[in-house]
Formats: C-alpha cells, structure tokens, sequence
C-alpha cells in the first residue's frame, strides 16, 4: 500500500491539534517537515507517492518529535512492567467512599485570595441557579473524585487508568516516566502523570478546563495555574486513601488538603451512568432549579 505525506491531508484542524500536543515550537518544525516532505519525495523518486520505507523514516520523525518527555527505558520503573505491577501495592478494583464511618466528611472550604473571594462572593449573591451538573456536565477534577458514585482502578505497564461511574469519565495517569506536555490541552480532568514514593501513588495533574470548580461549588473558581497532587496510599487491603492538595498561586491564599477515604468492594462492577436517562432536574425561566417527581 502507498500512502500520501500532504500536509493538506492533515487539514487545518488537525495542523493545529499536532502543534497543541506536542508543543507549538516543535509543531511548526513538524508541519513544516510534513510540508516539505512530498516535495522532497517527488525530486527523488518523480512521483507525490512515498514509498514503505520512506513512511518508515517519517515514522521516526514523528517519534522523535512527538514523545520528547518519555522516559528512555519505561520498563525499569515502578509499573513498567506486568511483573513490576505484580509487587506494588494492590490498589485494582472498585472502591467507594465511606459514608458515615469517618471517611467522608464536610470539607472545610479553600482559603481564596481577595479576587476569587470576591467572585464566590458575587456568585452567591445571584438566585439560585441550576448546576451543569444537573444538566449532565461532569464536574471535573477534584471533584470527580468526589461522587457518591464508585471508581475502578485498573494497572497496566506503563499507566494507571481511573474509572469513575459518574458521568462514566476516565483518567488515565501515566507513570512511564513522561513529563507534562508543554502545552497541555484544558480539560475537565486534567494532564495527569504519577510516580511511586515507596508504597504511596504520587499523581500529578495540570490544564484544567475553565469550566470546573476548584470545589463542589460552582462559585469556587480555579485560574490556569491551578495543580493538583493526589497521593494514593493502601492503609490496609480493604482501605485506600487519596490526598489531594491543590496549589493555585492566583486563586488560593493556601493550598487546600482534603483526604477521602475508600473501601474496596471486590464482588462489584461498575454500573452504567447515563445521565440524560431519566432526568429530572429542571430550570424555570427565571433559571431556579427544581425537579420534576411527577413524570
């Protein structure tokens, strides 16, 4: 099979989603190789087509560019391998807050800089308005951490994967030895790369989307600065914690600690969340939430 290198095939949106991924600077050396690339091909071989082994050497380019923050041999750290996962704390499996037997609790609310304090403020002087949660908006992190829904923690060489039952939202941590992406894209649930500290989970995520909450109140806002370091430590094999402590130079006066605690529940699955289905929730035309029990 031949296969055509055009950088118009990439289109404009995907030019702009390679330069968001792998760095701007790095991007337009890319595209600009991808550019050039046909034009080199047609001198040496009189044809737009590239040869199996001229896609092999792009493929190489691509790597080179595309993966600069990996680490050289991912195997030899902690989870690189099936066996590596085999001796680290077993923390697989489903696990639910513990309600009502000390570990959840009222979180005590995050100390906001004079600007953000302000913003809280203003919010809550509005009427009341419906949260997008209600309208099946997922709330991001660290609140999704959060739900009175159960998570699934799965291992595979090189990542750690989350699943969280509420709005079915998936994290995947990469302990492959990789940085943060220069320019990450924002979303809802973050970049997020983990390490072992002995027996202890460090998570590091970064580029949230500005759309989540620092806190369960849509209020408490975060800035572009925000950071989260979750630590995911195995008190006992039917207990996990996960202390999360949140920096925001431009929004928190402090960082802000929370610890949720977890119990394993080996005999269940994770159910499926759809939230649209049977919706009750509702907003009147003034934009004060209700809920509809008669339908």
């Amino acid at each position: 099979m031949r296969y055509r290198a055009d950088n118009r095939s990439l289109g404009r949106r995907g030019r702009a989603r390679v330069k968001r991924r792998i760095g701007r600077g790095r991007g337009v050396l890319l595209v600009h190789f991808l550019y050039n690339f046909e034009v080199d091909c047609h001198h040496h071989f009189h044809t737009g087509w590239v040869t199996k082994q001229a896609l092999g050497a792009l493929g190489l380019v691509l790597i080179a560019f595309a993966a600069p923050g990996l680490a050289a041999d991912a195997s030899k750290l902690p989870g690189g391998t099936w066996d590596s996962i085999a001796k680290l704390p077993d923390m697989s499996g489903v696990w639910e807050m513990t309600f009502g037997r000390g570990g959840f609790a009222p979180p005590q609310m995050p100390s906001l800089t004079p600007k953000y304090a302000a913003m809280l403020k203003e919010f809550q002087s509005l009427p009341p308005q419906e949260s997008p949660m209600a309208n099946c908006v997922p709330p991001g992190m660290p609140g999704i951490m959060g739900q009175p829904y159960p998570v699934e923690i799965l291992f595979t060489p090189g990542m750690v994967t989350v699943i969280a039952e509420a709005f079915m939202q998936v994290r995947h941590i990469y302990t492959d030895g990789r940085g943060h992406p220069d320019d990450p894209d924002l979303t809802y649930n973050g970049n997020s790369i983990g390490h072992w500290d002995g027996n202890t989970l460090v998570v590091d995520s970064v580029g949230f989307s500005a759309d989540t909450p620092l806190a369960m109140n849509m209020g408490t806002r975060h800035s572009d600065k925000m950071h989260i370091v979750e630590r995911f430590h195995l008190k006992d094999p039917k207990t996990l914690e996960i202390t999360t402590t949140i920096d925001d130079s431009e929004a928190l006066a402090k960082p802000y600690a929370r610890t949720i605690t977890y119990a394993r529940h080996p005999d269940w699955t994770l159910a499926e969340y759809i939230c649209q289905q049977n919706n009750r929730n509702f907003a009147d035309p003034t934009g004060k939430a209700g809920i509809n029990l008669k339908r």
